[in-house]
């Protein structure tokens, strides 16, 4: 099973990749896989059949008792069966479905498997924290795939409503399942079972776990997301809303039943609320014309039965109960596939305008007629087996004077009514010729469209003739209820009661197709019975006016009064509760190095004179200076790591500081003077003040021994010597794992905002550049001869001294040029000096990098600082030489350079389980190598790579996006600096507007190369 699920996820992955090569043809070759692992799940019933389920346990969690823990029971495997049955033929399906043109094909056919690998996970799941992981899995993925058309309104609204309920549901299903484990001592769902947890306890965590059900399979009141969640691509409703997603919770309350249908909060919410979920989806689905609707009121209608009967607690009704899901998976399969077929050929799903389609799509119509025929429960089709087992089962209920047989059976008895009456409705409104109405107008498809729902619907057929082939399995399940063992499986039982009940059934259903005007005179008079959907929206809108209202108390003063409200609340609730602390430290020491005070000193004042200065320049260099100073401070602290880190980290930190700035004025508060200086002060004195007094108490506040006396131990036992990385990479991996994983998100962020059309691809290149350049390598750049509208430099003049300008620009283009995008500068921004040293640091810098990177588990260094300074030497690249210049230097695309790094780092988390060890478990391999000596190398070197990796596609993506793609910018629109800037870098422009700078070219968007002059 574990294999099989890997085998999901691995395929998944590549899907998108291969559907670029091969379009909608990639559809049949990712079916192979749940119809492989269908085609496995054949060969393991034999086992299951003989009491012996398939179980497999890969330890996770152990402290906790959580495992990675699959079983394959009869129930498990039924239900398996039908996801990857179903999967693997509504992936052919999607073959004839989509044309190759569709946007986003490849990630929908990926959600789609991932998806069907999901739901086998979740079905076969045996602990109850990793069920609940695929169960919310199930729910991000129903999102994206309801979700499929991006631009359309109502299916992005349709995604987030559906993720909202079954996530709400899902939290309260959360809750149950911890009251459970904490009681019943044990996260094995089976035993949870077979051991079932009582009273309080129990009565609780039955029902907060029923929530989460009952908003899975949408019964009411949390119903109303299903029939929204039709803005979905046909194929997603087919599996997803009537096969897979939504039995999920029907699978749950089948679970559950055998230890918990006895607790009293059981019934009333099973019984009840199928009851009620049968009867409105079967009266709402009487009142739609779009048939892709009234199938979603009927599933709807459906689930409440299922419910109903899987819930019942007996033994017979499960048995019905299993039957019914399986006959409904079949039927409702096919009958929404047959609804996008006759979408795609007469381009609308409203009944009303489609007329005669019987006759002009003999073989869709009749397909669709079977399936509606098994939804409607009539002979000889597996929906009547189901049907008329469960009405046996509740009779016998009745007859053992159980009271909650009758609401049951009469529950069961109008929602079969109202089924009969709107599957009439569906076939009758789909295909039959409607009144002095031309025929529907057709589009030609594929012929082999037909294929799935044919199989799925002869399926019905032919189940229904094989019943006792299919009980044993199903009966296997419903042993472990309860009961009499008087309903078998089969299609004639001769005439009993059950079967006179299905006859009132087909009378009172026809009566109702009869009298279908009077039908729809009553439903337009009464009020819809129950109409969450209002509800649903009522709530939304209080939560965003309250939202609105809360944004607007505490933001209405901007960004300062934000942070003012956030740093008072900081100061009201730790600064009371250390006042009210009693555990004050014995002494205090104020130093260790007599140079402490004086950095300290020095931090303070800058930190003072940079929240006080009305520079923007001058306030990033004063918090340099705090920063530099924590340098210090670390040196002398014996943190040599920390020191590097933070050196690294904070001239990075100024580097985009001022790569901000430039599209910023240059005094701060320029236009909006600030306002209760005296108060922010005060505030920020407080905040100070309480978070140096909060440090003290916790450093006096150590009542245990320290962990730090058995870092080395640990140290040494990860074959390093070096505490801080080894923290880092092995001992807390997890930390650092989710930190890249931030990281990653802040690059993409940043690139966001700036970049407009899109972010793909590395910085430009020299070879971008068009034929006023000519490359050569081996020569550096060589300018070509210039028409006389060349705008390059050596052709700049200002206006006052023309001929000073031309000479000076005529020696720029006649020298060396030490970087390679050199010349793409203009002369006024070139440092010859700056070129040279650049040239003769960065390629030292990028071999120190790598050097720290290999020698952090045992000195300082590590992935985090060898990235930042191979970033640092990247900064160094693209001052100097501009925005082509960095291109050159990293051609590279940032995006893939972090996308690497993460999986990397991701990769020896997940390598340890393939070899049976815990997540991010090192590995080791050591060597005897002569003249280099002992060579040590781990699993934790690979995944301080990826954090190298990581480290470095942020520092590029950054550059490219606050450096390089700020300049183009600014070149397209021929602006060099920030309107509103007096003078500095936007000095320029306030010079040109007035005629006192150079001239400005006809063609700015051939303008390169601005970076270096910041």
């Amino acid at each position: 099973m574990i294999a099989g699920l890997a085998a999901f996820a691995v395929v998944a992955l590549v899907t998108p990749l291969a559907t670029r090569w091969l379009g909608r043809r990639v559809f049949p070759i990712i079916a192979l896989v749940p119809a492989a692992v269908f085609a496995v799940l054949l060969i393991r019933l034999p086992d299951v059949l003989a009491g012996d389920p398939v179980v497999e346990v890969v330890p996770w969690i152990p402290q906790l008792g959580i495992a990675l823990s699959f079983r394959l029971d009869a129930l498990a495997l039924a239900l398996a069966l039908v996801v990857t049955g179903v999967g693997a033929l509504v992936l052919l399906y999607c073959t004839h479905y989509f044309r190759d043109d569709e946007p986003a094909l490849g990630r929908f056919a990926a959600l789609l498997l991932a998806f069907a690998g999901v739901m086998l996970g979740l079905v076969t799941a045996d602990d109850v924290f990793l069920l609940f992981t695929f169960w919310e899995a199930t729910s991000v993925l129903s999102y994206l795939l309801i979700g499929h058309y991006t631009g359309r309104k109502e299916s992005r609204g349709a995604a987030l409503q559906a993720l909202t309920v079954t996530t709400f549901g899902g939290l309260a299903m959360l809750v149950g399942l911890v009251l459970l484990v904490v009681e019943g001592g044990t996260t094995s769902l089976a035993e949870l079972v077979a051991h079932p947890v009582t009273g309080a306890a129990g009565e609780w965590g039955i029902a907060l776990v029923l929530v989460g059900a009952i908003s899975k399979s949408a019964l009411v009141p949390f119903h109303f997301w299903l029939p929204a969640a039709m803005a979905a691509p046909t194929p997603v409703s087919a599996y997803l809303h009537a096969a897979a997603m939504v039995k999920a919770g029907v699978y749950l309350v089948a679970r559950l039943a055998p230890g918990y249908a006895d607790l009293a909060v059981w019934h009333p919410i099973v019984i009840a609320l199928g009851v009620l979920t049968m009867v409105v989806g079967g009266w709402r689905a009487l009142r739609q014309y779009d048939l892709k609707l009234l199938l979603a009121y009927g599933t709807v209608s459906q689930l409440g039965f299922l419910v109903i009967v899987t819930g019942f607690g007996t033994r017979d009704a499960a048995l019905a109960g299993v039957t019914l899901l399986v006959a409904h998976a079949l039927f409702k399969a096919a009958l929404f596939l047959v609804v996008g077929i006759v979408d795609h050929a007469a381009g609308t799903r409203d009944w009303r305008r489609l007329s005669g389609l019987g006759r002009r799509m003999p073989v869709i119509a009749t397909i669709a007629m079977v399936a509606a025929a098994s939804m409607a429960g009539l002979p000889p089709l597996l929906g009547f087996v189901a049907k008329e087992a469960v009405f046996a089962a509740l009779l016998e209920a009745v007859v053992a004077a159980d009271p909650w047989a009758w609401i049951a059976l009469v529950g069961a008895f109008l929602g079969s009514v109202l089924t009969v009456a709107y599957t009439v409705r569906f076939v009758w409104g789909a295909f039959f010729a409607r009144p002095g109405a031309d025929p529907t107008p057709l589009q030609a498809g594929s012929r082999l469209i037909g294929a799935t729902p044919a199989l799925l619907a002869a399926a019905s057929l032919v189940f229904a003739f094989a019943a006792p082939l299919l009980e044993p399995l199903l009966a296997a399940y419903a042993d472990e209820l309860p009961g009499a063992h008087e309903v078998h499986l089969a299609l004639w039982h001769g005439f009993e009661p059950a079967l006179a009940i299905s006859a009132g059934v087909f009378a009172l259903g026809a009566l109702l197709v009869w009298g279908r005007v009077q039908v729809a005179r009553l439903q337009a008079a009464v009020s819809p019975l129950v109409d969450s959907a209002r509800g649903y929206l009522g709530v939304v809108s209080v939560v965003d006016r309250l939202a609105a209202a809360v944004t607007t108390a505490i933001q209405h003063r901007g960004l300062p009064g934000y942070l003012a409200i956030i740093v008072a609340v900081f100061i009201g609730g730790l600064g009371t509760a250390t006042v009210m602390n009693t555990s004050w430290p014995d002494g205090i020491r104020l130093w260790d190095h007599p140079a402490q005070p004086f950095l300290a000193l020095v931090m303070a004042v800058a930190g003072v004179a940079a929240a006080t200065v009305r520079q923007r320049m001058t306030a990033v260099l004063l918090v340099g200076v705090t920063g530099y100073g924590l340098v210090l401070l670390f040196g002398m602290s014996g943190a040599p790591d920390l020191a590097l880190t933070q050196a690294l980290v904070e001239t990075i930190v100024i580097v985009v500081f001022v790569l901000v700035l430039r599209r910023l004025p240059k005094r701060i508060a320029q236009r909006n003077p600030p306002v209760h200086r005296v108060a922010r002060g005060v505030i920020g004195a407080l905040a100070g003040l309480v978070m140096g007094v909060i440090g003290m108490v916790a450093l006096g506040a150590r009542i245990r021994p320290t962990i730090a006396e058995g870092l080395p131990a640990l140290a040494i036992e990860a074959h390093g010597r070096n505490i801080v990385n080894v923290m880092l990479v092995d001992i807390r991996a997890w930390d650092t794992l989710g930190e890249i994983s931030v990281l990653v998100a802040v690059a993409t962020g940043v690139a966001s905002l700036i970049f407009v059309s899109g972010r793909t691809g590395g910085a430009p290149r020299l070879d971008d550049l068009d034929d006023e350049f000519t490359i050569d390598r081996s020569q550096r750049l060589q300018p070509v001869p210039e028409p006389a509208s060349s705008i390059r430099a050596p052709r700049t003049r200002l206006a006052d001294t023309e001929g000073e300008t031309d000479a000076a620009g005529e020696a720029a283009s006649t020298r060396q040029t030490w970087l390679l995008a050199g010349r793409t500068l203009s002369p006024r921004n070139r440092s010859i000096l700056i070129e040279v040293l650049v040239r003769l640091l960065f390629h030292p810098a990028i071999v120190v990098s790598v050097f720290l990177l290999f020698v952090g588990h045992n000195a300082p260094g590590g992935g985090f600082a060898g990235g930042l300074l191979a970033g640092l030497a990247l900064v160094a690249r693209y001052l100097a030489g501009g925005r082509y210049e960095l291109g050159e230097a990293a051609p590279v695309d940032a995006g893939r350079l972090l996308g690497t790094g993460l999986l990397l780092a991701a990769g020896t988390a997940a390598g340890a389980l393939a070899f049976g060890g815990a997540p991010l478990e090192s590995a080791w391999f050591e060597a005897d190598v002569p003249v280099l000596g002992t060579l040590s190398i781990g699993t934790s070197t690979l995944f301080d790579l990826g954090v190298y990796l990581v480290v470095v596609g942020l520092v590029l993506d950054i550059l490219r996006a606050l450096g390089g793609e700020v300049d183009r910018q600014d070149e397209l629109s021929g602006d060099e600096g920030v309107a509103g800037d007096d003078d500095g870098i936007g000095g320029d422009l306030d010079a040109l507007e007035q005629g006192e700078g150079p001239e400005i070219a006809e063609r700015p968007e051939h303008r390169v190369g601005q970076g270096a002059r910041t």
